[in-house]
């Protein structure tokens, strides 16, 4: 099932957290070799980690982390600002109705459906909270990925060539989006949203952290 975690919650739900940030790393530093922090724990965490963000998370039967995604508004610090703002010409992208979305990790147990169920996750939350558009850097191998789940970027800017080449992407939220995305992950709308309002109640409101 798919839960919807603020940071400050994550405590309620240990085991889960704690396999989440195992996975990251294992992801992360382990498979992928990207220069991250990984503690003393195995964990992989960086400083976007303590703003409060919203992780969709993949749980899975056992209470283990399957796969999950971190968002952010664009409001406040984020990475396509802070580190990648040369994929955009410099210029920073500031809007309540654009979120960033990062840290998108599977594990390696982790079944086909999972990636669908995080990327309907995903449009469930701009959804629910009329989010316009999620933006976010990638790797030209997500490509095909993104297009398998029915949820394709437009490409802002890229670098780099071959294996190295990245880009920020921004995802534009429609109704009809949404519900191919669901036929694809092989997930009813109406369970989908069983899932958020198990989460958030019947109201989704929630405060988010907006600036450092």
């Amino acid at each position: 099932m798919l839960r919807y975690i603020y940071a400050t919650d994550l405590h309620k739900f240990s085991d889960l957290a704690n396999s989440m940030f195992k996975d990251r790393a294992d992801q992360f530093k382990t498979r992928l070799g990207w220069a991250v922090n990984v503690d003393e724990n195995g964990e992989e965490r960086d400083q976007y980690d303590h703003l409060n963000p919203l992780y969709v998370i993949w749980e899975e039967a056992d209470g283990s982390h399957g796969g999950s995604m971190r968002f952010l508004p664009t409001t406040g610090p984020v990475m396509v600002n802070d580190v990648f703002s040369n994929l955009n010409g410099g210029t920073h992208i500031c809007s309540p109705l654009i979120w960033e979305c990062t840290r998108f990790c599977l594990s390696r147990k982790a079944s086909s459906h999972v990636a669908g169920a995080l990327t309907l996750g995903g449009t469930e939350i701009m959804r629910n909270f009329s989010v316009e558009h999620l933006t976010g850097v990638f790797d030209h191998r997500m490509i095909r990925i993104y297009r398998s789940l029915g949820f394709s970027p437009e490409v802002i800017g890229s670098i780099g060539e071959g294996r190295d080449r990245i880009s920020l992407g921004l995802w534009e939220y429609s109704r009809e989006i949404y519900l191919n995305v669901a036929q694809r992950a092989g997930i009813t709308p109406e369970q989908s949203q069983m899932w958020f309002d198990r989460s958030f109640g019947m109201s989704a409101e929630q405060p988010m952290a907006m600036s450092a």
